[in-house]
């Protein structure tokens, strides 16, 4: 049998097949350019935040391959996904977003004559039942590539997706997580958010796999 996974965020997607891997590594920072070591001749990376480009959908296809491949509960499906695929969707993303509120943002380091995307986050308007759309936005992804967690790129991430949130005008913003993300749960209930009440399952068509998910929110 074969089986069709659903990527876990594209303009207009189908989100009650997605399936969603939530990142924690997150701690609130600045948005802006990161320099603290002086030193010329061991420098250290920068690191900054800012709307993806087009170019960059293949790096965002490929770190969330690798932390699918990470997770115990899609690992094995690593080998299903087309990374062509990947990349046309990300690209679309970008370029051709069905509203201007759908964003895809990009941590970025950037060492002496290179930048490398370390991590990226999708946003758009909530579109669960009970949101209001004009009011409610949904963090739909959040990934940190697993080479580079530990270096402030999840807190200046995080820090960025609440400002962007916030420049649109919108006033509350949802997450949902895995129901067994204690460490995700923990942090973002110590950053001010909390959970709703509502949960839900998502997973593959053919029922191999389900992640039973809980919503967070908070007020922005």
């Amino acid at each position: 049998m074969t089986r069709r996974v659903s990527a876990a965020w594209g303009p207009g997607g189908d989100k009650r097949s997605t399936i969603t891997l939530s990142v924690s590594n997150y701690h609130r920072g600045s948005v802006s350019i990161l320099r603290v070591n002086t030193d010329s001749e061991h420098p250290t990376p920068e690191g900054f935040v800012r709307l993806a480009l087009p170019g960059e959908a293949a790096a965002i296809a490929e770190i969330q391959r690798r932390s699918w491949a990470g997770d115990a509960d899609t690992g094995d499906l690593v080998a299903e996904l087309a990374v062509d695929q990947l990349v046309r969707m990300w690209q679309t993303a970008i370029l051709r977003p069905p509203l201007a509120t759908f964003r895809v943002l990009v941590a970025v380091e950037r060492t002496p004559g290179r930048e490398r995307v370390t991590g990226f986050a999708a946003l758009s308007p909530s579109s669960d039942p009970d949101s209001h759309e004009a009011d409610d936005a949904e963090v739909e992804e959040f990934v940190i590539d697993p080479e580079r967690r530990g270096h402030g790129h999840g807190s200046r991430l995080m820090q960025a997706v609440v400002d962007t949130l916030r420049a649109d005008r919108f006033t509350r913003a949802t997450w949902w997580i895995r129901a067994t993300d204690d460490r995700l749960r923990t942090f973002l209930t110590g950053a001010g958010w909390d959970a709703d009440g509502a949960h839900r399952e998502v997973g593959t068509d053919d029922g191999s796999i389900r992640i039973k998910q809980i919503r967070m929110h908070t007020g922005i």
